[in-house]
């Protein structure tokens, strides 16, 4: 759905993006995960043709991204960071207002609009947007987005200032648009990733340094790393002293490594010495691990 080779963007002497290369399938989640200024909505509006690359080429469903009026924006709904709207309409005039100037075919704005309000969970909002929480703007964006039937739905940092409660129900209408549309999901917030995106992208130093399935990716860096926790606190010294490099984390836990000891003979050791243990469990590498490496 969309393909980025060698992009290049600098501002002044800075230099953001130093040859990028990103594709992202169809009909996938796919996280776009950077720190804060890593250059990832300098990469959004460089897609949408707002800013113009200085090397590099972009294509949204096979057509070429022109900077100024591109055309591939009619395959795109975009969701900004902190969406603006006008606050006297109410969100159903707001959406018959883009329909119109977007040239939708009259007959469809208002069942388009109504269904997509039920799905964002705003069909019963009747007052104007001025009152609006933020996490209600960030859901009646999302349909703002959605209205065009985009084959790509752009959605940059749209969980990063909602509480808990807010971000749930975004990660959750991100989910559900999946099967009709491609989602690029821009974020810091590794959680959210790993809660809904089926393919990841790491961009670090203005380059992707990782990218593909989220699940091959955690695979291809499965952990050697177990994690003991033991019942009694005393019963930990014992274990020390007979495997010393045994790390304790906590009171009660210790880690150690396969390739310095085999789980099945420390839990002989705990068995043959009366040793009770409430858990051992190999460590899955998680997002931040991931992320934490590829950022060193």
């Amino acid at each position: 759905m969309l393909n980025i080779h060698n992009l290049h963007k600098s501002f002044g002497d800075k230099k953001v993006l130093k040859g990028l290369e990103l594709s992202v399938p169809k009909h996938s989640v796919f996280g776009f995960i950077g720190k804060n200024g890593a250059g990832k909505t300098t990469t959004i509006r460089t897609i949408m043709g707002l800013l113009m690359a200085d090397e590099g080429e972009i294509f949204v469903a096979g057509e070429k991204v022109v900077y100024g009026n591109t055309k591939t924006n009619r395959h795109i709904g975009y969701l900004p960071d902190v969406p603006e709207f006008y606050s006297f309409m109410t969100a159903i005039e707001y959406l018959r207002f883009c329909g119109e100037i977007s040239s939708m075919d009259s007959l469809e704005i208002k069942p388009r609009s109504e269904k997509l309000l039920k799905l964002v969970g705003l069909e019963d909002e009747k007052h104007r947007i001025k009152g609006y929480s933020r996490g209600m703007k960030q859901r009646l964006g999302i349909a703002q987005a959605l209205l065009n039937r985009p084959k790509l739905l752009i959605c940059d940092e749209p969980t990063s200032a909602l509480d808990p409660i807010g971000r749930k129900e975004i990660l959750n209408i991100l989910s559900m648009v999946k099967e009709n549309t491609t989602v690029l999901f821009s974020t810091h917030i590794l959680s959210d990733v790993e809660r809904i995106c089926t393919n990841v992208a790491f961009l670090n130093d203005g380059v992707i340094s990782m990218q593909g399935k989220l699940s091959k990716i955690k695979s291809s860096y499965r952990s050697e790393e177990y994690v003991l926790e033991i019942e009694k606190y005393e019963d930990t010294h014992k274990l020390m002293r007979t495997f010393p490099k045994l790390k304790a984390s906590d009171n009660n836990t210790l880690r150690f490594n396969q390739k310095n000891y085999s789980p099945f003979e420390i839990i002989q050791f705990m068995a043959n010495n009366d040793i009770a243990f409430t858990k051992i469990e190999k460590l899955e590498p998680t997002l931040e691990t991931l992320f934490m490496e590829v950022v060193k």
